[in-house]
């Protein structure tokens, strides 16, 4: 349930350079209602030419290790950028959690507006599953890139207004996630939550079973540098909200 609620409302980006390529590396915190620090997340971005890749590792922390038994996780996104925004051909899910291993692999076919999916797990070594499908949906966005293109993506969009974007990585909801770009009479609430820092703020709605009311708001705020400062995932079952934070 933590680690769900986490991921879903995990937000990354990065720059230095190293050879030709632009490496950027940023970290976030996470902490959760009563529990305190729940999660690291450690993000790098690796941009040559025009291509990408991103890595995220989610490392667990305090009473999460324990309750969700010394979980592990990796996001891996590999892809190209079109006009500024990263376009995702490959994502990839590394779990290790006990004993058990999940791998699932994404192949996104943008020439024949498909995805296919790919699902394996192993069991004390063991392969106990290994299911192939594709997706009843297409997109060019992976749960990593939804985020790290958020601060382009509406940038030029209308105030108060909500836009539909798609992600793989969300099939449970048909890919969809809808983001809202608060008006100035809509800003005081998220500053609440978010700071009065930030240069961008929206909302991304999800519909997901670990949220109160089976739907949970992400409140999200951009600092001057394009990346995402802070986020706020709100009411999450009987917890509170979970939080995750830059760290400088």
């Amino acid at each position: 349930m933590i680690r769900k609620s986490f991921m879903l409302g995990i937000l990354w980006v990065f720059f230095v350079s190293f050879s030709s390529a632009q490496v950027t590396k940023i970290n976030y915190v996470g902490t959760f209602g009563v529990f305190g620090k729940v999660a690291m997340l450690k993000t790098r971005m690796t941009k040559k030419s025009n291509r990408y890749e991103l890595v995220t590792d989610l490392e667990v922390h305090g009473i999460a290790k324990l309750i969700l038994d010394n979980h592990e996780e990796q996001h891996i996104s590999k892809g190209h950028i079109v006009n500024g925004l990263m376009v995702s051909d490959l994502y990839t899910i590394k779990q290790n959690r006990g004993s058990k291993r999940v791998l699932k692999e994404y192949k996104l076919d943008h020439k024949l507006k498909k995805v296919s999916k790919r699902v394996r797990e192993w069991k004390k070594g063991k392969l106990v599953k290994d299911k192939k499908e594709t997706l009843k949906f297409y997109a060019k966005n992976d749960l990593l890139t939804l985020y790290f293109n958020l601060n382009n993506a509406i940038k030029n969009k209308k105030k108060g207004k909500t836009y539909l974007f798609r992600s793989v990585g969300l099939e449970k909801q048909e890919g969809k996630a809808y983001i809202t770009v608060p008006n100035t009479a809509q800003l005081p609430a998220y500053k609440k939550d978010l700071g009065n820092t930030a240069v961008q703020y929206a909302k991304v709605l999800i519909h997901q079973r670990n949220f109160r009311k089976k739907k949970g708001d992400i409140l999200l705020s951009v600092a001057k540098d394009g990346f995402i400062e802070k986020s706020v995932i709100k009411d999450v079952l009987l917890y509170g909200d979970a939080k995750i934070e830059r760290v400088r």
